[in-house]
């Protein structure tokens, strides 16, 4: 099954519950495909956030478990990661109304939603501090 195309939610939306992601506290939430090179670019810029500790990052993969282990391991990932199975017919990404990946949320205490970034966003990423001199990234590219 495909996903049910839905608008994205936006900032100040109600998050809908996921099992395993946090509600009493902030945390950055990233939707992302393994064959997708925006999620490539992405994902280790977000690595580096929860490095730092600054803010926990949540991964929702929507490939298999061994698929998304070998990822990890190549692309240097850390952080926890849930599955949104499409066998379920991806339950939390037609939830968050997800039609591309990267899709990124950053959920505040309370389970509102407090940013939305879809794709890659280089403005995004300065913001959440990830980004150094050194690095060289477009300003934007689409998920």
């Amino acid at each position: 099954m495909a996903f049910r195309q839905h608008k994205i939610l936006q900032e100040g939306a109600p998050a809908p519950e996921i099992d395993g992601l946090p509600t009493e506290r902030p945390v950055l939430v990233v939707f992302f495909k393994i064959t997708c090179p925006v999620c490539q670019l992405t994902l280790p810029y977000l690595n580096r956030l929860h490095r730092a500790g600054t803010l926990p990052v949540i991964g929702i993969s929507q490939n298999a478990h061994d698929d998304t282990r070998e990822f990890n391991e190549e692309f240097g990932i850390e952080f926890p990661v849930l599955f949104d199975r499409e066998e379920e017919n991806f339950p939390a990404s037609n939830a968050y109304g997800i039609s591309s990946v990267p899709s990124i949320f950053l959920l505040e205490p309370g389970g509102k939603i407090g940013r939305v970034t879809e794709g890659w966003s280089k403005r995004e990423m300065s913001r959440f501090g990830v980004l150094t001199q050194e690095d060289n990234v477009p300003e934007w590219k689409a998920g």
